[in-house]
């Protein structure tokens, strides 16, 4: 069975938290006339819930709702959230395509020579599908993005950290999980992916720095590109020699393994 690269997307193929996600909720709020607007340091906290619509839901509770002069009744306020989020949606992927939210350094090396070698490459999140597509297209590129597998949004029954998109993943690709790694930035899709028994390699992002990532196989600054190589945080299976994650050293933690 070929060997797989799987990637998260928030975080990893680009900063999406920080430059996209809080920016869009907080235009939705504004939009919609809510008397919201979320700090960084708010959403610190709230991105450590997997999902945009579990992010709404966790925030307005049912004192706030009242407070806020919204429908309580469960079923009714989960549809105007869903109504929301989809329209956030909408809002991120416009910044995305506004170039708002730049791809991290190496993903697009990397998505290349794992394409070019025969490794299967898919994107696994928590996120709406059309976010993910908007950010997938702008890390890798229109050619490239047809070549990549999306498993997203609500496809399973419970989020990260549960283990269930990885192992949706490696259900359809089909891979083994021998013979796949994945990028994580967080300490909570960490969690999903190693309970899916996959190694991992992590590049923290702007809202992860402080997570624990002692489950890690490596933990780097991100995938390095060769006029940037990454900061290797630690390493200890040579996976970015010389600063560089790329198939060869991903080859070299597989084989290990084995």
């Amino acid at each position: 069975m070929p060997r797989a690269l799987i990637f998260d997307c928030d975080g990893v193929l680009a900063d999406t938290e920080r430059d996209g996600h809080l920016v869009a909720f907080n235009l939705l709020f504004a939009e919609i006339g809510l008397p919201i607007r979320w700090s960084e340091e708010q959403y610190a906290d709230l991105v450590r819930i997997g999902g945009g619509k579990e992010r709404l839901r966790a925030f307005i509770t049912d004192e706030r709702a009242r407070s806020l002069g919204l429908p309580t009744e469960t079923h009714v306020l989960t549809e105007l959230i869903g109504r929301w989020h989809r329209r956030k949606s909408e809002l991120f992927s416009a910044l995305v395509r506004d170039g708002a939210v730049p791809a991290r350094p190496g993903v697009r090396r990397l998505v290349d020579e794992a394409l070019s070698t025969g490794w299967r490459v898919a994107v696994a999140s928590t996120s709406a599908e059309s976010s993910v597509l908007a950010v997938l297209q702008q890390a890798v590129g229109p050619d490239n993005v047809q070549r990549v597998a999306v498993f997203a949004g609500d496809i399973v029954a419970h989020k990260k950290p549960a283990p269930d998109i990885y192992l949706r993943a490696l259900q359809d690709l089909p891979a083994s999980p021998d013979a796949c790694v994945v990028v994580e930035d967080s300490a909570v899709g960490l969690q999903a992916a190693t309970a899916a028994g996959l190694l991992t390699v992590v590049t923290p992002s702007s809202y992860t720095r402080d997570d624990d990532f002692s489950a890690a196989a490596a933990v780097v600054s991100d995938l390095g590109e060769p006029t940037r190589p990454a900061q290797i945080v630690r390493d200890p299976h040579g996976v970015a020699r010389a600063g560089l994650v790329d198939v060869e050293g991903l080859s070299r933690l597989i084989e290990r393994r084995s």
